[in-house]
This record gives structure tokens, C-alpha cells and sequence, in this order.
């Protein structure tokens, strides 16, 4: 049976995290058919098929220029039901998080999130996700059809198997809904999200004050656009907490990264292992106030 994998876009463009869902959702065989909604042609739809995907369709309805949750999320729905799909794969994005439940609710089943592995078990899907702060791996048997879910970002690292990959418009007439997205506040020019990283600079209370973290912005920017800043759990300095893109560890933004440097954060040098891909953090100290158990892990 196909597996419908569900791309994301921003202001026109393909997300990189699209090409990881398109390699994730290949793990259950093939074939896979790739999807995205946008308002008219998307850039970077022309490279989903180098991927792995045997077909991409575009949904268009000029209230898909931005990110339109009910409205994507009944597109998407009745898309799933004409197709008979054995599984919908989502991103565990900020949008994922958001869209997946939404389209699961809409087809009746329940949503298997944050994986970071999937197999195909005879027709069952069979999934993995970490519990408890990253301690331990979860492995479950989805019993719904279609099976809705969503893959932790970075874990998936996009693979090229090139396909000649048909493509496909379809004008959808679904209505804008009653949530309306104004405004999306992109990272500032120059900077990565953390969940698209490949290492994260992160510091903490140790830093003293928010203007410290200037020092750490530098540290990334010498990575040449792979690095991103981030914090451990809520660092508040004085009452005021540093927010923003700067979140790392408890944000629900997880760290399956290729390095994390983490500066003010714990009593002692320590390196973790991540539990679910065995990536390392480094945790460089200078303040007895962090715990060190489980705010770094993946």
C-alpha cells in the first residue's frame, strides 16, 4: 500500500524537513506519494523526487499562502480517504505537531508522535518514540488505518534515491476556517531553528545575563550556518526568561543533532550520548545550580 508523506513549506519554499519525511515514510516500502499545500507552485517541489518519491502533488488554495490549520488539515483528510493510504507521515514540527491530530481526528484514529524509528511488520506499522525525558525507547504497534504519524525532526537524514517522480496539481475548495494565521516570525536573517541544526551552541543560567549570550551567537556564527543557539530548560535571569528561538532541551523542541556544546549548564564537564542515535553533548560547567540528569538528552 503507498504511504502518503506530507511535505512542509514556508513562504513559497520546500522546508529541508520535507526531504526527511519523504526518507522516513520509505521505510514502510513503496510507493510513497509526497504532498504539500500551498497557494500556487511551491519551490523546491522539483526536488522531492531525487528523494525517493514516486509521485508529488500540490495542493493549491489561496489559503494555503500561509500556514491555514483547518483548512490544510480537510485537504489533507479527504485527500487520505480517496487514496486508501496505509500511513500518513508527518514532521513532529511546530506545523506537524499541530496539523497531524487534526487530520487524525478527521479520519477517526490517533496520532503516533515524535518517532524516531518505523518499520513495517507484515501489514502492521511499528513505531519508536522515547519516553521519559529520553531515558527509555517506546515501541508500539499502530493497530489504526491509515496510521498518522509524525518523525522527530533530524533523525531522518534525508537520503537520495532518485525517482522519475510524476507530478501532480490539484485545486482544492475547502474553506479558510475559523483560525486565521497572521503571522508567521521567521529566525533572523543569517540564524537556524534548532530543530533543523546540525549542532546547537546552548547555555545557561551560568551565562549570568541574556547580553552573555552574545558570545555564544559568535561561537555559532564560526560554524558557517550549521549552528544555532539554544538554552537549557527556562533560563530566567533577573525575572526574565530567554525565550525565542533560543530554546534547546525542555521547549519540545529535542536535540537529535550531530553536536551540542552547552556552556553554564551543569556542575561539571560531562558527555551524553543521546538514546536514540548515540549523537554527543557536551556539557561545559560553571554553575552548581543545573541539574546534569536529563535536561541535555535527545
Amino acid at each position: 500500500m503507498t504511504t502518503l508523506a506530507v511535505l512542509e513549506q514556508r513562504d513559497g519554499a520546500l522546508r529541508k524537513i520535507s526531504f526527511e519525511v519523504v526518507t522516513g515514510a520509505q521505510r514502510l516500502g513503496q510507493p510513497v506519494e509526497a504532498v504539500v499545500c500551498g497557494a500556487g507552485t511551491v519551490q523546491g517541489v522539483d526536488q522531492v523526487a531525487k528523494f525517493g518519491a514516486d509521485k508529488i502533488v500540490t495542493l493549491t488554495n489561496p489559503a494555503f499562502a500561509r500556514y491555514a490549520p483547518e483548512a490544510c488539515a480537510q485537504a489533507l483528510a479527504e485527500r487520505a480517504k480517496q487514496g486508501g493510504y496505509r500511513a500518513i507521515v508527518f514532521t513532529a514540527s511546530a506545523t506537524g505537531k499541530d496539523l497531524a491530530p487534526r487530520v487524525a481526528a478527521k479520519l477517526g484514529v490517533a496520532v503516533a508522535g515524535d518517532l524516531t524509528d518505523l518499520n513495517a511488520e507484515g501489514d502492521a506499522v511499528v513505531v519508536t518514540r522515547p519516553v521519559y525525558a529520553g531515558k527509555a525507547l517506546l515501541k508500539v504497534k499502530v493497530a489504526s488505518q491509515p496510521a498518522v504519524l509524525s518523525l522527530r525532526p533530524n533523525v531522518f537524514t534525508p537520503v537520495e534515491r532518485p525517482k522519475a517522480g510524476a507530478s501532480e496539481t490539484v485545486a482544492v475548495n475547502v474553506g479558510p476556517g475559523r483560525v486565521t494565521v497572521r503571522e508567521i516570525k521567521a529566525a533572523p536573517a543569517g540564524t537556524l531553528d534548532v530543530a533543523e541544526a546540525q549542532v546547537i551552541i546552548s547555555g545557561g543560567r551560568g551565562l549570568k545575563e541574556p547580553a552573555n549570550f552574545k558570545v555564544l551567537e559568535e561561537l555559532a556564527h564560526a560554524f558557517g550556518g550549521r549552528a544555532a543557539v539554544g538554552v537549557q530548560w527556562s533560563t530566567t535571569f533577573n525575572g526574565k526568561s530567554v525565550l525565542s528561538t533560543l530554546y534547546a532541551a525542555a521547549s519540545g523542541k529535542p536535540l537529535p543533532l550531530q553536536e551540542s556544546s552547552a556552556n553554564g549548564a551543569a556542575d561539571r564537564t560531562v558527555r551524553y550520548r543521546s538514546s536514540t542515535d548515540h549523537r554527543s553533548i557536551d556539557a561545559i560547567a560553571t554553575s552548581c545550580c543545573a541539574s546534569t540528569s536529563s535536561g541535555l538528552r535527545g
